[in-house]
């Protein structure tokens, strides 16, 4: 079996409300906070591997939260590298922390989301991929194997291709057909036993430099205008006017 390490991000949950307030999203203000959707694929598929998992997350004292959510549903080791404000960090700081991570783990395998749900970058994976020197597949929606060498399907120009990788390698999952697993009352007990292992930059020897990413400001998207309702057959030429015309889909 594979030791593997799942890179997890915290972000607000699909449900809350976003205010921004400054010219940047107010954190917080955010009620909810969740693991990203497309990391919860990439900890079901090391779950349905097996073998040793550790979950890693790079945040504030909040994301230990959903540390003990993925002890909930089967991770062995959980490890939390503490950075109070991830907007301050761009996307290459944030993979030299998570690669250094995993090599403390002593993992060779990595499995992650293809992008987070607030950023959507998709920088991750690539990026742990490129400190680790090791291979990545990106868009993973099926994997079988172990022992390090696994076969994975991934979209292609001309559809699907399955690709076969051994570790050391990186994967970062797309939505897969696997339903994902929730806890039960035994895993949550047992998830709140569990010690999480905390970090820092420096306990992780990063030299982390400077922030190569300038954030000027951050707006709410506008916001959409009223709904038209028409009636009757003569409202037809109306219709097919403004379809033609203004959402331009004729």
């Amino acid at each position: 079996m594979a030791d593997i390490a799942v890179l997890l991000k915290q972000v607000p949950d699909t449900n809350a409300k976003i205010v921004v307030s400054g010219g940047r999203v107010d954190e917080g203000s955010v009620k909810k906070w969740s693991m990203s959707p497309f990391d919860e694929y990439a900890l079901e598929a090391a779950l349905g591997v097996g073998g040793s998992i550790t979950a890693i997350t790079c945040g504030p004292e909040r994301s230990k939260k959903m540390l003990t959510d993925a002890a909930a549903v089967g991770a062995s080791e959980l490890l939390h590298i503490q950075v109070d404000d991830l907007t301050a960090l761009d996307s290459n700081q944030i993979s030299s922390l998570l690669a250094a991570a995993v090599v403390k783990t002593g993992a060779d395998v990595v499995f992650c989301g293809k992008q987070a749900a607030d950023t959507n970058a998709g920088s991750t994976g690539p990026g742990v991929a490129e400190k680790m020197d090791a291979a990545c597949v990106t868009l993973v929606s099926e994997i079988s194997g172990d022992s390090g060498s696994f076969s994975v399907l991934r979209p292609s120009a001309d559809g699907s291709e399955r690709v076969t990788v051994s570790s050391p390698c990186v994967l970062a999952f797309d939505k897969m057909s696997t339903e994902l697993r929730r806890p039960n009352v035994k895993g949550i007990m047992m998830a709140k036993k569990k010690s999480i292992e905390s970090v820092t930059p420096s306990d992780l020897g990063v030299d982390m430099g400077s922030c190569s990413v300038n954030l000027e400001s951050q707006n709410p998207p506008a916001e959409k205008p009223a709904g038209q309702k028409f009636e009757g057959a003569e409202s037809v030429p109306t219709v097919v006017g403004k379809l033609r015309d203004e959402a331009k889909v004729l």
